[in-house]
């Protein structure tokens, strides 16, 4: 399958504007006019170019405590109102607290290595572990198992990714997606990962959904050998997913049967993985 890796993005994007570029002004726009002598205040320049938000203006906002996960297993964390700020979601959170003192507080329902994969990405631009710039690749750690064989790995950027959509962060939803093709997992962990995916996302979600049945539909004859009733019980469980995967191995069929006819003799080039996977 042709490999959906979005592009990386700054977070640099979110935390500054750009310059714009130079604009010669003229009285009138007329052709020989002078230009306002230098230095002198024209009142252009808070137009032309919006006042740069430094680092600095963010780490002395107020503290926000975020209280996160079940009742049963909370876990407290804070961050700079600022930073959090830059998510839509926190935004509107922040509308309800008052400058009186109070504590500026909210509960968080989530994931917590997630959230903290999400405060890390606010505050560096990344999350561990970090993408090699330009690679398919991931940076290593002996923490890290070099294949994912039960989908934790894999899990983990699904995590980061479903709350971004949330937290209404674009750029970090790509990052993620772009770790996810990343892994190296087995059948069992592209299993429990698929699991998530069709719980956790929208049928309109193709960004994550489309991977999955795509992967799926070009190796599920070798993977499903391996994982023979996980893969029954998904697609039990999750009946768009079966019928994703079964679109995908008819159309598929279809291509091939149609350019053998346009071709006759040449055989078809074998399908390009999504991700790295063990057989």
């Amino acid at each position: 399958m042709a490999d959906q890796t979005p592009t990386d993005q700054s977070l640099g994007e979110d935390l500054s504007t750009n310059p714009s570029a130079d604009v010669e002004m003229s009285e009138g726009g007329a052709a020989g006019s002078e230009l306002p002598y230098a230095g002198e205040e024209t009142g252009l320049e808070a137009e032309l170019e919006p006042a740069r938000v430094l680092f600095i203006d963010y780490l002395s906002s107020p503290i926000v405590t975020l209280i996160v996960g079940s009742d049963d297993s909370q876990t407290i964390l804070t961050a700079h109102q600022a930073l959090l700020g830059l998510s839509p979601y926190f935004k509107d959170q922040f509308e309800g607290f008052s400058d009186d003192g109070s504590p500026r507080q909210l509960e968080l329902q989530d994931d917590v290595d997630a959230v903290g994969c999400f405060l890390e990405y606010l505050y560096t631009g990344e999350y561990f572990p970090k993408k090699n710039p330009g690679l398919r690749t991931l940076e290593t750690d002996p923490s890290i198992p070099a294949v994912d064989e039960t989908g934790e790995q894999l899990l983990k950027h699904a995590r980061v990714y479903t709350l971004a959509e949330k937290f209404q962060l674009p750029s970090l939803r790509a990052l993620a997606s772009a770790k996810i093709h990343c892994v190296n997992s087995t059948a069992r962990g592209e299993i429990a990962y698929a699991q998530y995916v069709y719980a956790n996302t929208p049928e309109d979600d193709t960004t994550i959904r489309a991977p999955v049945a795509n992967f799926w539909a070009s190796r599920s004859h070798s993977l499903r050998s391996e994982a023979e009733p996980e893969f029954k019980a998904l697609c039990l469980e999750f009946p768009q997913f079966g019928y994703d995967v079964l679109t995908r191995v008819l159309d598929e069929k279809l291509k091939r049967e149609s350019n053998a006819k346009l071709h006759p003799g040449v055989s078809a080039s074998g399908r390009k993985r999504s991700r790295h996977s063990n057989a």
